[in-house]
């Protein structure tokens, strides 16, 4: 059973005004920010230390860990930050190996794991959708003034 045209014309329009400037400014303001200190953490760079789990937050069947960190030489501490690739055994009052490189929202568990690649992607993704909603818009005004690029089948044929 197909849609019809109306109803995917509804559904575009609402992803390329809404979704769009979403998806940017999620990747834009969450991910970008962590992208190098992601790949920092993933080469081995830091400041490596002890992560305590303080509280979690589940949902979808995994868990995300909240806590305390501080260097190994104790020369610095972090306060309610996030466990980046937590360990599967991680619960709360439970410790972890991490480093720190300086990410905003938490550190990252020494044993490793994919955040890096999340990270990454969204970030794109977010870049992607920044370039691609003005082009969008621009590409709507123009047709809406008459500017656009005619179609195939709208071409005057004369011999």
């Amino acid at each position: 059973m197909s849609e019809s045209p109306s109803k995917r014309h509804w559904r575009t329009s609402v992803f390329l005004w809404i979704g769009l400037p979403f998806i940017a400014a999620i990747g834009l303001a969450k991910a970008a920010p962590d992208l190098v200190p992601a790949w920092k953490a993933q080469s081995g760079s830091g400041v490596i230390g002890t992560f305590t789990a303080v509280r979690e937050s589940c949902s979808h069947g995994s868990c995300d860990y909240y806590g305390d960190w501080k260097a190994a030489d104790g020369s610095s501490v972090r306060t309610n930050v996030h466990l980046y690739d937590s360990p599967d055994s991680m619960a709360i009052g439970g410790t972890a190996e991490a480093r720190d490189v300086g990410a905003l929202g938490g550190v990252f568990a020494t044993a490793g794991g994919s955040a890096y690649l999340l990270v990454t992607a969204f970030a794109v993704g977010g870049v992607a959708a920044a370039i691609a909603w003005p082009v969008f818009l621009w590409r709507t005004w123009r047709s809406s003034r008459g500017h656009g690029t005619p179609s195939l089948g709208s071409a005057e044929v004369t011999a």
